[in-house]
């Protein structure tokens, strides 16, 4: 075998192996959002909503007035409200990279939401 061709990258992999499946990032987060679609027709859940942006660093701006640094966001694969009226901020995770711990830790100290990993 060609060694080139072992370390080669099949079209759509990723670094982490993940493959795409229902217009999801991954089949894990493609079945975690049946599940929650099907919990929330049974009524168990309300106001599903799928890939939630929350800025957790504001532009930054010099004394000019001139653009710094853009803002950073978390984008939250699922939230929903439970049954007993509590935010759930989902993500679905096969590997917890540094950034997503660094984000994962800025949602906290910034918006005071403890992010649900499944």
């Amino acid at each position: 075998m060609d060694v080139t061709q072992y370390f080669r990258k099949s079209k759509g992999s990723n670094k982490y192996h993940a493959q795409k499946s229902g217009g999801y990032a991954s089949r894990k987060e493609n079945r975690r959002a049946n599940e929650l679609k099907l919990l929330e027709r049974q009524g168990l859940i309300k106001h599903l909503r799928e890939q939630v942006r929350y800025e957790i660093i504001p532009r930054q701006y010099g004394p000019d007035g001139k653009l710094l640094e853009r803002p950073c966001y978390y984008i939250a694969d699922f939230v929903y409200t439970d049954k007993n009226g509590n935010l759930i901020v989902e993500d679905t995770k096969g590997y917890r990279t540094e950034v997503y711990k660094i984000k994962r830790k800025l949602m906290l100290y910034t918006h005071g939401i403890r992010i649900t990993e499944k």
